[in-house]
């Protein structure tokens, strides 16, 4: 799961040098044959996938480059993967799935028995909530993994900007799966509040890819060079979207305690929800906004800069010989990770209460550390993988890329779908999660603010991060401040989302 605005640059560039390699040693594969990609592939020849291969420069020039068909199309797919092969093949579909893009992501892939067995155990044995919950927390990092790059191997055959934007939705599925879920399962006369589950994942996705996954990158970097260096480009525009994304957020948060004693409390609570889904059809916009500007209009200065980054990308000849899958099988990986990823998630939302009633698991460590570890463990693997082979700005772009991702476009769109289905999701924030996300905006905007990093900086982001876990495992939930202070707060039972905001 990489960012937008380098992915699509990053796997052309590799087919290239896939074909280039290829051509000079096979040789059996004219330029007009249609027996290597099929009769639905002619339209793709002159696409810049590096079709050209160095062996039939002057035959591509007289056939095909005056005449490209391409025009004709305007969806053209590639269906078949840069090897060649078209349509499904078992073996090599379970050998490229399991090798995946990354060593990382291949350590991931030898928890994929812990699948069967959750699901197995949630109906042999539905009452063993704990048991259950671990199992589901477990699987819940490969099936995340198959998401993602088999996303990565669908954006490829879809031109540039749709392909673009279909990673981009792909790489959050996992999240707002479990978003979803958990505001699906929401009402006001449970003992949980699932609205305030979310809110604290918004945020702690944030945290988790921002303090733990930056820092981790930074460590891993540091494993090889004293100092690593990034592009001024990368880390300014990240840092001042995210202080933008984050003032977005505490707008409402911030009307609402304003206010809070001084309007009748009802009243403030709808004001607040309405403020918060105006803020989120806002943030989204911001995020399409961002998303043209590194996509259409300044794609040329990313372009460089990853250039740049691949070809001091210490793994890029086993890359080059790495194979993708057809567009078919990445359909097919695609429905089952999503699939598996829909039962894990409905799993592990069945079972916060059973946490939060009888194990004393706060919403807020919920939230801000353990649901965001499992959603972007993959994500994060593939970000320090490619911080260690030397491709920071890579790796920086797949990091902040991610928490835009979740602050700009994931966050406000579930606001907007239990707009839809008429529950009190809104952005106001316990105090003590928005404080934080503030801090560590600044705190990591500082570390970026020179362009250059090391191994110490990444070893301050995990500490901070670890010791806003440490302080999440202590926060008390909503419902419990109310039964020790029942006159200092609103009502137990919160009917909207302003109703658990906030200190009072």
């Amino acid at each position: 799961m990489t960012s937008p605005y380098h992915a699509a640059a990053r796997e052309k560039r590799a087919a290239e040098r896939i074909l280039d390699e290829r051509n000079p040693n096979s040789g059996n594969v004219p330029r007009g044959s249609s027996s290597s990609r099929g009769p639905q592939q002619l339209p793709l020849h002159s696409d810049p996938i590096g079709t050209e291969g160095r062996g039939h420069g002057s035959h591509h020039h007289h056939h095909h480059h005056h005449h490209p068909p391409a025009p004709k199309s305007w969806f053209p797919v590639r269906a078949g993967g840069e090897s060649g092969r078209s349509g499904i093949h078992p073996w090599h579909f379970f050998r490229i799935v399991f090798r995946s893009s990354s060593l990382a992501s291949r350590m991931v892939n030898v928890l994929w028995p812990v699948v069967p067995a959750a699901i197995a155990l949630r109906y042999a044995a539905p009452h063993q909530d704990l048991a259950i919950f671990i199992l589901a927390y477990i699987a819940m990092v490969p099936c995340a993994n198959l998401v993602g790059f088999a996303g990565q191997n669908l954006a490829k055959k879809v031109p540039h900007v749709f392909g673009v934007l279909a990673e981009t939705t792909f790489g959050s599925l996992v999240e707002i799966i479990l978003f979803i879920v958990l505001i699906k399962r929401y009402s006001p006369t449970q003992a949980v509040d699932y609205t305030q589950v979310i809110r604290a994942a918004i945020l702690g996705s944030i945290l988790a890819t921002m303090l733990l996954c930056l820092g981790f990158c930074f460590v891993a970097a540091g494993f090889k060079r004293e100092e690593t260096h990034f592009s001024e480009i990368v880390s300014e525009a990240g840092s001042g979207l995210l202080l933008t994304a984050g003032f977005g957020l505490a707008v409402p948060t911030a009307f609402y305690n304003a206010l809070h004693g001084r309007l009748d409390t009802k009243e403030l609570e709808r004001k607040t929800l309405e403020i918060s889904r105006s803020t989120a059809v806002l943030l989204i916009i911001a995020y399409l906004v961002y998303v043209f500007f590194q996509m259409r209009t300044h794609h040329g200065i990313y372009d460089a800069i990853f250039e740049a980054d691949a070809e001091r990308d210490d793994d890029k000849h086993k890359e080059l010989q790495s194979h993708r899958l057809t567009l078919i099988e990445s359909i097919i990986a695609l429905a089952v990770g999503v699939a598996l990823v829909t039962i894990i998630a409905i799993m592990l939302v069945d079972r916060i209460h059973f946490l939060v009633e009888e194990r004393g698991v706060s919403d807020a460590f919920l939230g801000l550390i353990m649901i965001p570890l499992v959603e972007k463990a993959a994500e994060h693997l593939t970000a320090v993988d490619e911080a260690y082979d030397n491709q920071m700005n890579i790796a920086l772009s797949t990091v902040l890329g991610s928490t835009l991702q979740t602050a700009l476009f994931n966050g406000p769109l579930v606001v907007i779908v239990g707009w839809g289905m008429n529950k009190p999701m809104g952005f106001n924030f316990e105090l003590f999660d928005l404080a934080m996300l503030i801090l560590a905006i600044l705190t990591v905007g500082n570390f970026l603010r020179d362009q250059k990093t090391n191994y110490l900086e990444g070893m301050l982001c995990v500490i901070v991060y670890v010791a806003i876990g440490v302080a999440a495992a202590h926060y008390p939930n909503p419902q419990e401040l109310h039964e020790a202070f029942p006159t200092a707060g609103t009502s137990p039972a919160p009917a909207t989302s302003g109703s658990e905001g906030g200190h009072h």
